[in-house]
């Protein structure tokens, strides 16, 4: 029988999936910026985004692709970390998207120019490091993997992943803000979709820690040890996240409602003044008629049913009453679902049928703020009472 002789495989398993990730990214990437007709900056900055993170993959394959490194090494020794700037600018291109996302006044300044500064400083450092040197030099440095393994390259990669991992928790304080503005005109948060975004945030934040604790690891002796279970595990996780990301950008960013970063008051809120008979009429009307049991009322609801400008309303609760609208109409539903907790004619009533009948859309929403105020469940509070 004739002996068979069988090349050595480019890509392993754990390669292919790098390989669809990449194009996956790549393919989402000039979709979403082909299809923009609106010209939507955040579908830009998503655009973007997913175009960097094609560069990831390819960077991860040709640095540690057990039969790939060794083919680019030798074919693609002038490319070899350029793919490595996706790790510079993806971090702030998510930011750059979700704040475009959800800011109505968003705007590019020459303070975000910034952003760049840790793309220009690894630029410098390959420029110097490794493409200065004569061909034969750089194609021993990467043979060798001296130059990737060296004080001065694993100090630069921990740096990408550091400003990565800040880049991801930046997004998560935003989204907190994004969330506290919404809060001053809206009793429901459950239409906002911040949930998803928040999770998907949250994943990324997750994958990238990750990194900055592979790239951490390069100084200990276990390092591949530590690379082979988290390593394959970022992997697959990001594959979950880009597929999540693009498909729920889909379906929600249309669907967000956009607030102003920086509100311009139209005179100083010092000279505003609130008068205690105003704030007593509001606080009566909204008893006498309920208006808080309507699930999707707003500031600007209320302001008009109450014949009054949303912004002194605004005003009127934040000084007054020392809350946001959210807080504020939330702990009127909570003393409505408290008399109709004691009142005996309800005993058969589920605490499901309370919630929803004093305006509450959400079962989580309406314990949090029930324990917050007074300090035990609804239904232990129907026990005791």
């Amino acid at each position: 029988m004739q002996n068979l002789q069988f090349e050595s495989v480019l890509f392993n398993f754990h390669d292919v999936i790098l390989m669809m990730i990449s194009l996956q990214c790549l393919f989402f990437a000039l979709l979403l910026w082909l299809t923009n007709s609106k010209q939507v900056k955040s579908t830009f900055f998503l655009a973007a985004f997913l175009f960097a993170h094609s560069l990831i993959p390819i960077n991860e394959l040709m640095m540690w692709g057990a039969e790939f490194k060794l083919h680019a090494r030798q074919q693609f020794s002038s490319l070899y970390f350029i793919p490595g700037i996706a790790y510079y600018i993806d971090g702030a291109l998510l930011f750059l998207c979700i704040k475009s996302l959800v800011f109505r006044d968003f705007s590019l300044k020459r303070s975000d120019l910034l952003h760049l500064l840790p793309l220009t400083i690894y630029c410098l450092f390959i420029g110097f490091s490794f493409y200065t040197k004569p061909l034969d030099f750089r194609l021993e440095m990467l043979n060798s993997e001296s130059f990737v393994y060296s004080t001065n390259y694993v100090t630069i990669e921990f740096f990408s992943k550091l400003i990565r991992f800040s880049y991801v928790i930046a997004c998560l304080i935003l989204i907190s803000r994004y969330g506290l503005k919404l809060q001053e005109k809206h009793s429901n948060m459950e239409k906002a979709h911040l949930s998803w975004l928040r999770a998907l945030v949250a994943g990324f934040t997750i994958v990238m820690l990750f990194e900055l604790i592979l790239s951490a690891s390069k100084i200990f002796t276990h390092y591949h040890y530590i690379y082979f279970y988290i390593g394959l595990t970022r992997y697959y996780t990001t594959f979950f996240l880009v597929n999540l990301l693009v498909f729920t950008a889909i379906r929600f960013f249309g669907m967000f409602e956009q607030v102003n970063e920086e509100e311009t008051p139209k005179k100083p809120a010092d000279e505003y003044t609130v008068e205690p008979e105003e704030a007593e009429s509001i606080d009566r009307r909204i008893k006498q008629e309920k208006l808080y049991m309507d699930p999707d009322i707003t500031l600007d609801s209320l302001a008009d049913s109450l014949d009054i400008m949303p912004r002194d309303l605004s005003m009127v609760i934040n000084r007054h009453f020392g809350a946001n609208f959210y807080t504020f109409i939330n702990s009127y539903r909570i003393e409505e679902a408290k008399k109709i907790l004691k009142d005996p004619a309800y005993k058969d009533t589920t605490i499901t049928e309370i919630y929803l009948t004093v305006g509450f859309n959400s079962k989580s929403v309406f314990y949090t703020f029930f324990k917050k105020l007074e300090g035990m469940t609804p239904t232990k509070f129907r026990q005791l009472n």
